[in-house]
């Protein structure tokens, strides 16, 4: 009768994934960044230069060196941002129009990534962070924080109005809706909502708006789950703690 203890045990298979984007889930650049590094010949996969982005390699098991170096998974760096109305959530713009990443230009900083997305018009917190897996997680609508807006809109509401933003509406084939909306203050002609999304499409409340007639006059991304905007100046930014990166 065989001797199973003695058998050779089956190592579990290494999934293989093209080099730019293991590099990038090392968080050590972009997807496009890597891609330029290996056509630019700077990369070296067990000691070989390969020129392909799609070359197949391990994360794990593979050494992958850049200019000459081994290169190991980063440092989960998260950095908050609040950003400014008027600039654009991209690392270059063609048009030569400002970018988010004016705001930290000169710190020296390695690659950092948004975090979801605010529109030029919006402003308010932002996230940035060299690892893309966490940052999946947080922009995911099932396993993400919730987001809270305040929202300055072109008239007085109702509970009508603040109920239907709860219900929702089908738009272009999505089902947008707040998980909540109250008014936090309002004026004689116009007013002051909070609205939390707990999941974050394109454009979402001002297209939610948009469908009751609703014009947004001031858009203001002001929490992440438990992180507050807070005092943060305008254009200002700072890391995030280990502990602050636990709570999202």
């Amino acid at each position: 009768m065989q001797d199973r203890s003695k058998a050779p045990r089956r190592l579990p298979s290494v999934p293989r994934h093209g080099v730019a984007r293991v590099i990038s889930k090392m968080g050590l650049g972009s997807r496009t960044q890597a891609a330029h590094w290996v056509s630019e010949g700077r990369v070296r996969v067990n000691g070989r230069v390969v020129r392909d982005a799609e070359f197949p390699v391990r994360q794990s098991l593979d050494r992958i060196e850049i200019d000459g170096r081994e290169s190991r998974s980063a440092e989960r760096l998260v950095l908050m941002l609040n950003k400014p109305r008027g600039v654009l959530t991209t690392a270059e713009d063609e048009q030569g129009r400002a970018t988010v990443y004016g705001c930290f230009a000169d710190a020296g900083l390695p690659w950092l990534a948004p975090v979801g997305r605010l529109d030029k018009a919006s402003e308010g917190l932002l996230l940035f962070s060299n690892d893309p897996v966490w940052s999946a997680r947080i922009t995911n609508p099932e396993s993400g924080p919730p987001k809270t807006y305040h929202v300055q809109i072109d008239r007085l509401p109702d509970a009508a109005l603040l109920a239907d933003l709860g219900g929702g509406v089908l738009c272009e084939g999505e089902r947008l809706r707040a998980s909540s909306a109250r008014c936090l203050r309002s004026g004689d002609k116009n007013a002051w909502l909070e609205i939390v999304l707990g999941e974050g499409r394109n454009r979402h409340i001002r297209r939610l708006l948009e469908a009751f007639d609703v014009a947004v006059l001031r858009l203001v991304r002001v929490a992440i789950g438990t992180l507050l905007l807070g005092e943060l100046a305008k254009g200002g930014w700072r890391m995030l703690t280990p502990t602050e990166i636990g709570s999202l």
